[in-house]
């Protein structure tokens, strides 16, 4: 059975612009692979309306699962809702139970709920609320593209939110052998080894150290006795190799 797919669309020129590091990729890479869903596309895209609308079309229709960051805050360039909303074609209002939500956060904390803070509460019609325990403002889902925040930590909980909510597949699993050789060295015995092991992905990622060339070999799945068993036949034409 193939596991379910995924894609990522990151949303913010300031990721483009290299002000800012993003690292919900990483994040959301492990959190996918555990729960059994295949990361197979990552899309960077600037704060631009038409863009973020073909980005999203063109993944949602590709992969079972896309999950989008960045552009949902308060200010003129947080675009994302209403990029989204066009992209399924439905209309975008500030919703009550988004509203609600926000007004009491802040009167909790005695800020104003103004309208800068109000646009956070434009939810698209037919979209579902993720939770955000940490800012209160919702992210949400619209059928399969899930629509979350950019500061980490608030992506990192409105993931942990949906997470349970999608199918996934058997855990995706991987063994790593260290080879100190040149990948030109040990290309064909590793397309022999893919070839044999077709439900297996092997990676080839070559570093250099001490000027000396090496080679890490990563075989991935879902199936730890044929890991085992290709690891084992890759061990063996390597004896130099390391765990």
């Amino acid at each position: 059975m193939t596991n379910p797919t995924a894609a990522m669309l990151v949303i913010g020129d300031e990721i483009l612009s290299g002000r800012t590091r993003d690292s919900n990729m990483h994040f959301l890479a492990g959190a996918l692979t555990k729960h059994g869903i295949a990361l197979k596309e990552v899309r960077v895209v600037s704060d631009d309306r038409d863009m973020i609308i073909d980005a999203v079309n063109a993944l949602r229709a590709s992969y079972d699962t896309v999950v989008t960051s960045g552009g949902i805050g308060p200010t003129h360039d947080d675009i994302t809702a209403e990029s989204i909303a066009a992209a399924f074609d439905v209309p975008i209002t500030i919703r009550d139970d988004a509203r609600a939500i926000l007004a009491a956060h802040y009167a909790a904390t005695g800020a104003e709920l103004n309208d800068a803070r109000l646009r956070m509460a434009r939810i698209p019609d037919g979209a579902t609320l993720i939770d955000n325990p940490i800012s209160k403002a919702p992210g949400f889902t619209l059928e399969n593209v899930h629509v979350m925040a950019g500061v980490p930590n608030i992506f990192q909980a409105m993931v942990a939110s949906v997470l349970p909510t999608l199918t996934g597949g058997a855990p995706l699993l991987s063994q790593t052998l260290r080879i100190d050789r040149g990948e030109g060295e040990i290309a064909e015995q590793l397309s022999a080894l893919a070839d044999e092991f077709p439900d297996l992905s092997v990676g080839s990622y070559p570093f250099q150290r001490d000027g000396a060339y090496g080679v890490n070999i990563v075989i991935r799945g879902s199936d730890a006795a044929m890991i085992d068993h290709a690891m084992s036949k890759l061990a063996a034409l390597f004896p130099e190799a390391t765990k």
